[in-house]
């Protein structure tokens, strides 16, 4: 009888397979995954006072906006607001840019309907920013105690 020798292979498991799938779903997942750049509005809240200090009146333009999305611009320019024709960007960006006239360092005031979207006050602020006018608030009225 012929016997052979037994040779005892240590067992290993290769993990080359293993380490090619996890490179394989790291690059899916890097190639698949989206970035988006989220922009913040940086916003300080006024603080109310018993006698808040009004603003020079010369200093103010003031943007007007209705419960539908009309704006209405008036500043130390343009006295008497007027109705804007066209609520796009461009149409309220050229109202500003007349109604600040020569003064570079006015006080923008929001004055929105409880009603108006909020679409529309961004295109508001928006306009404001790219006339590099960075002085922004907001009208509200007091609440009855």
């Amino acid at each position: 009888m012929k016997f052979y020798a037994r040779h005892d292979e240590d067992l290993q498991i290769n993990l080359t397979p293993l380490i090619d799938v996890v490179f394989l779903l790291l690059i899916f997942f890097m190639v698949s995954t989206t970035f988006e750049k989220e922009s913040k509005l940086q916003i300080r809240l006024p603080e109310a006072t018993a006698e808040a200090p009004r603003p020079d009146s010369e200093r103010i333009v003031e943007i007007q906006i209705s419960e539908s999305g009309q704006f209405a611009v008036r500043g130390p320019a343009r006295r008497e607001a007027g109705v804007l024709v066209n609520a796009n960007a461009d149409a309220l960006r050229a109202a500003l840019r007349e109604a600040r006239g020569e003064h570079s360092d006015v006080i923008v005031v929001i004055r929105a309907d409880r009603e108006a979207t909020h679409e529309s006050v961004v295109r508001a602020m928006d306009a404001a920013r790219r006339l590099n006018l960075l002085q922004v608030t907001f009208a509200t009225r007091k609440t009855a105690e």
